[in-house]
């Protein structure tokens, strides 16, 4: 009984035994499955991930170079152009170099005055140009409105295009109803109101130069109303402006009460009594003249703030400043002959029964420009004012053969 009972035992236990090793090594296949099943959706997953990311960096590059392209070609009227488009035009044949930069933006921009007279007052520290520089002169017309005597200017300047810029600054109520000699269309610069004898007649003054500065090739600068008419041919007005190496605004010390009478001590110690002076505001200059004036942030505000009423700053900003910044070049006469004999605050008026032969050949006062100037003498006038809209006709009838505009 017993041995039976051990071999029922010893059965068992094989029995047992058997299932224990099938689950041992079912539950080991599973692990290894498990594992390479993992190891197989781990490597499906990476496969996936990289070429997502190829996919995505490739589009990411397309996107940048797309950017760049579009960015370059909207920005050619930029200043400064972004560095992926300076990069992009490396690698074309044609040379940019300064071109974008020494392009001038357009006469309507969205500049504020801030900003103009910031963007003009950059000046290089060199004196010499690395580019072929054509020196032009800027022929700046403060008005209030159109320029009534547009055709006689044209006439003047038919044939020297490249040797001056033109710029407009009238009141900007002035709707343009005036039809516009071709010379002048689209030289309105951006304007605000001006006011005979207020301080906004220098800042107006100040917004032309800055305009014009924007134009490198700009080299000196003339001040006119629409009532002034040269006196002499664009090339003898030309030539004599660009080889002079004086400039002029008119500057002299006038001790009565319309002329040191109208110093304010609040602007001491700025400016003293001593240096107070008087002058027309018809100026031709040059350009570090015209740099310093938009630059001007010590002198100018005290005009603003203590220049007001009777004082008529544009009697003494530009004479004041000029007499203390510039007075070993500056010539203290100004090339544009007015007529003040006949009294009052204001110059003498030309009519169209005034405008004769005689008249104009004694402004001119028989004088040759570049004579003059071989002498080292100055020239006393190269324009006249103040011509009403009704002396345009006789203007045009004896100016031009008179001053030989066909040279």
């Amino acid at each position: 009984m017993k041995g039976g009972s051990g071999g029922t035992t010893q059965n068992l236990s094989t029995v047992k035994f058997f299932p224990k090793l099938i689950n041992v090594q079912l539950h080991h296949l599973i692990n290894v499955l498990s594992y390479f099943l993992l190891f197989g959706v781990g490597i499906t997953l990476g496969m996936i991930l990289t070429f997502y990311l190829k996919d995505f960096s490739f589009s990411l590059q397309l996107a940048q170079f797309s950017f760049s392209t579009s960015s370059s070609s909207s920005n050619r009227n930029m200043i400064l152009p972004n560095v992926t488009a300076a990069q992009t035009n490396l690698s074309q044949p044609h040379h940019i170099g300064l071109e974008k930069f020494l392009k001038p933006p357009k006469i309507l921009h969205d500049m504020n005055d801030e900003e103009l007279l910031w963007r003009a007052s950059m000046a290089p520290r060199r004196s010499d140009y690395p580019f072929h520089r054509v020196p032009k002169v800027a022929f700046l017309f403060l008005t209030k409105g159109p320029v009534f005597l547009a055709p006689l200017w044209e006439k003047f300047f038919k044939g020297h295009q490249g040797l001056y810029s033109i710029y407009v600054h009238s009141n900007p109520s002035y709707n343009g109803s005036y039809p516009e000699s071709p010379v002048f269309q689209g030289r309105r610069i951006p304007s605000q109101e001006v006011v005979w004898g207020n301080v906004n007649m220098i800042e107006a003054e100040r917004r032309l130069l800055a305009n014009a500065l924007l134009d490198i090739s700009n080299d000196h600068f003339v001040l006119l109303s629409e009532s002034c008419i040269p006196l002499h041919n664009f090339r003898t007005i030309y030539y004599f402006l660009v080889k002079s190496k004086q400039t002029f605004v008119e500057v002299y010390d006038d001790p009565s009460s319309v002329g040191r009478g109208r110093y304010s001590s609040h602007m001491y110690p700025q400016i003293s009594l001593s240096l107070w002076r008087k002058g027309s505001q018809w100026f031709q200059i040059d350009r570090d003249i015209a740099t310093e004036v938009v630059a001007d942030k010590k002198f100018f505000p005290l005009f603003q703030k203590y220049c007001r009423g009777s004082c008529y700053a544009d009697e003494h900003y530009f004479p004041t400043f000029v007499h203390m910044k510039f007075s070993a070049k500056n010539s203290n006469k100004t090339l544009t002959w007015y007529d003040f004999s006949r009294g009052g605050p204001h110059p003498a008026q030309f009519t169209r029964t005034d405008v004769t032969v005689d008249l104009l050949n004694s402004f001119r006062n028989g004088t040759k420009c570049l004579d003059y100037l071989m002498t080292g003498k100055v020239c006393p006038r190269l324009f006249a004012r103040k011509f009403t809209p009704g002396t345009l006709e006789r203007l045009l009838r004896f100016a031009p053969k008179l001053m030989q505009f066909n040279r």
